[in-house]
């Protein structure tokens, strides 16, 4: 459920921070108080499609802040699970900010996610029901999850056997479609695909092998180059005619005679003599170097050859030797399929009618469950539809032809609602029938079955109740108050009737400072809830006769709440 409600700059809303409860909370008010911006913000938090007019005039950004508690090992943890999202069992706390220059910053539990995340996870704590915003239930590609989570635990075993069933079907068959779409292709992709295997299998590179060869051409190239290099360094340093070495040993030899006279002459010894064990060091390496040095003519023919067939291969497979043999290792396990499939084609096929047949088996067993589950979900429609005086309308599931035998990852069926407000009309699909009070009251009368089922924590009403009065308001009011037994439930409303079942109620007001219209919220008990339900009865003058009907109101809206949960 919704537990906290932050809101900074926000239309006409400064500051505002709201701490909501469970059960059945009325925000009610004067029109254009700010009722529906509230749930506006909220549908932001949940996914919905942000816009910089939300912005307050003058701010840089709106920011916004729901904290939901969750059940644990519900849907909301799983679908946090699903992204990486870390979370406790008890508590999510979704964040978004709108800026002016467009920047839209969404996060969940103060990770960063975009918005098509956040309305994954919104969906699961909040179902938003507003006169033209119907969701799942206005989308007939829905229906068919309804009809699966009103069933719950009947259709498990089904649906498992048929995704499993579907999942090695779909397979199979993209496996045989790759192959006889087009034969020619195929073979020629066959083909080719051998004939790069073995032209990069011949030339077995190693991974550090063209660094190393290009090292060692370098050095054979410019062999006349190390060569003088070499010699010339070694006569200088241990040649025969007063090299450096003897004349670095004349001195070392002198400064060690007075080094014992001074701390600076034994520093000057000391370094001559670290200096000509070096260099001595040296002169045996250059010495080696030499007497190793080699002219192979026919070792540079053999590099340059190696060198030019790993550049063909880098031109035609990767930019460098790992890269071809990631390729190699791809394509390698590409012609490794293809072999497979091609040697057991006519088992594929065989293998494809088995599946096809069983896959068939199972979506009907599945469609049957459904049908059966249809029933009583029609069943229970009408229980509900009977306590909001549509008796006489008639709602059916139907299940839309599937003459083909189409089979899809949900099973061989379609699924929509259909209603008959009126004896003697036809039935119709609720997805096309207009908005009004008939609509309102199925919509409650879903919403109340599927409360349970559905396992969203908090429900919104926004103005569901209007074009409705009389006796027909205080079902609408009883039937939101039951559904509040499952699921927190916010509601705007216009009705009294509606306001005076709520657990708590909020009024909203506009009022101008500095010359700015600002949004405040005060939650109303006692005497001010009574003149608040008085208001909603009466308009704008409110009589004695209005606060004692006001506060029958509430009398008969408590013993009402009290009868259904007893």
């Amino acid at each position: 459920m919704l537990q906290e409600l932050v809101i900074h700059d926000f239309a006409i809303i400064d500051q505002l921070s709201i701490s909501f409860e469970e059960g059945m909370t009325v925000l009610s008010g004067e029109t254009g108080a700010g009722k529906s911006i509230i749930i506006d913000a909220v549908g932001l938090l949940a996914g919905g499609r942000g816009s910089q007019d939300f912005i307050r005039t003058g701010a840089k950004k709106a920011t916004l802040e729901g904290l939901f508690t969750m059940t644990p090992n519900g849907t909301t943890a799983a679908v946090l699970d699903q992204f990486g999202i870390e979370h406790d069992e008890e508590t999510v706390l979704l964040e978004r900010d709108l800026a002016v220059n467009g920047h839209n910053v969404c996060r969940v539990n103060g990770h960063l996610v975009n918005t098509t995340t956040l309305k994954h996870i919104g969906e699961t704590l909040v179902d938003i029901h507003g006169q033209n915003e119907h969701q799942e239930l206005m989308y007939p590609d829905r229906h068919l999850g309804l009809l699966d989570e009103f069933a719950h635990q009947k259709l498990i075993t089904a649906k498992t056997a048929y995704t499993e069933t579907y999942a090695a079907y779909r397979k199979t068959q993209r496996a045989l479609r790759k192959k006889q779409q087009n034969e020619q292709e195929w073979a020629q992709r066959l083909d080719m695909l051998k004939f790069q295997t073995n032209e990069i299998d011949a030339a077995q590179l190693r991974g550090d092998e063209e660094s190393q060869l290009i090292e060692e051409r370098a050095k054979l190239i410019n062999f006349q180059k190390i060569n003088q290099a070499l010699q010339a360094s070694h006569a200088i340093l241990a040649g025969d005619d007063g090299n450096a070495l003897d004349q670095i040993a004349v001195a070392m030899n002198q400064m060690q005679e007075i080094a014992e006279l001074d701390p600076e002459f034994k520093r000057i010894a000391d370094s001559l003599q670290t200096g000509y064990y070096t260099l001595q060091d040296s002169s045996s390496d250059i010495s080696r170097e030499v007497a190793n040095l080699e002219w192979d003519e026919a070792r540079l023919d053999e590099i340059e050859q190696r060198l030019e067939t790993i550049n063909r291969l880098e031109h035609k497979y990767g930019d460098s030797i790992a890269e071809i043999l990631a390729y190699g290792e791809k394509i390698g396990a590409e012609l490794a399929a293809m072999q497979a499939t091609e040697a057991n084609a006519s088992e594929l096929e065989q293998q494809f009618g088995q599946l096809e047949q069983q896959l068939k088996k199972n979506g009907q067993a599945l469609t049957q469950l459904r049908q059966k589950a249809a029933k009583q979900l029609e069943k229970a429609v009408h229980q509900q539809l009977k306590a909001l005086f549509m008796e006489k309308t008639v709602f059916k599931v139907e299940f839309l032809p599937n003459q083909q035998e189409q089979f899809m990852a949900s099973g061989m069926d379609k699924v929509e609602f259909y209603i008959q407000p009126n004896p003697g009309e036809k039935l119709r699909p609720l997805a096309k029938i207009a908005s009004g009070g008939e609509l309102s009251r199925l919509m409650l009368a879903l919403k109340t079955i599927f409360s349970e089922s559905q396992g969203i924590t908090s429900i919104i009403f926004d103005e569901v109740d209007t074009g409705v009065s009389g006796r027909v308001a205080q079902a609408i009011a009883n039937k939101i108050s039951e559904i509040a037994q499952h699921s927190q439930v916010l509601c705007i409303t216009h009705l009294p009737q509606v306001a005076a079942m709520s657990d708590h109620q909020y009024q909203i007001q506009k009022q101008v400072k500095q010359n700015r219209t600002e949004t405040m919220v005060q939650k109303v008990t006692g005497k001010q809830r009574i003149a608040e339900l008085a208001r909603m009865l009466a308009g704008t003058e409110v009589t004695e006769l209005t606060l004692e009907h006001a506060e029958e109101l509430v009398e008969l809206a408590e013993t009402a709440k009290r009868n259904s949960r007893h």
